[in-house]
């Protein structure tokens, strides 16, 4: 009855699995990207006419990362979230950056691209996986979107020890002298 795709890859250690068609039908672009336990969920919706008079392009990314999601809750004075965190903005920027210039210039209609955290196992930082969701939603989204497949993400940090980079799990990424946060974008097919 719906269009359900999954496909998954082995991505390091842990399997990348890329979901769409299940929820947020409504949406022009919906993926549920999962790597090892952390799951994020990237939505995408644009608007098929710019509004008039608009001269820029109005792309908006939210990324949230609630407290269920790495199974707490909230509690003593501040029982509820309330504005986004500096890493939750500062993700949001991250996807931003990127994707912004890969939109066929001229295109003014607005963008919104939504990324919430459902699960986090306390391992994988789900900022990389928000840019993958983010990247797949939005090239199924139907929006032109010059990145013709998804952009990959990768953490990496540098240990004291030794010079050879690892991936970056939660637990180590605190430690670290380097951090880095690497996008691939392939190159966009020209028409």
């Amino acid at each position: 009855m719906f269009n359900e795709v999954k496909k998954s890859m082995q991505w390091g250690e842990d399997t990348l699995t890329l979901e769409t068609g299940k929820v947020a039908r409504q949406a022009d672009g919906s993926v549920i990207a999962t790597l090892g336990e952390t799951s994020v969920m990237a939505n995408v919706t644009f608007a098929k006419e710019p509004k008039p008079g608009q001269d820029f392009f109005p792309l908006t990314v939210h990324y949230q990362e609630k407290y269920y999601a790495a199974g707490k809750v909230p509690g003593g004075f501040f029982k509820r979230e309330a504005r986004p965190t500096e890493k939750e903005t500062l993700t949001a920027r991250l996807i931003d950056r990127p994707i912004r210039p890969l939109f066929v210039p001229g295109f003014k209609n607005e963008v919104l691209v939504m990324c919430t955290v459902l699960s986090h196992d306390l391992v994988n930082d789900p900022d990389m996986v928000a840019m993958i969701a983010a990247s797949a939603a939005l090239t199924i989204s139907g929006a032109p979107f010059m990145g013709r497949s998804p952009a990959a993400a990768w953490a990496m940090r540098m240990a004291n020890t030794s010079s050879t980079p690892m991936s970056k799990t939660c637990t180590t990424c605190a430690t670290t002298p380097i951090n880095a946060l690497i996008w691939w974008l392939p190159a966009p097919k020209t028409p």
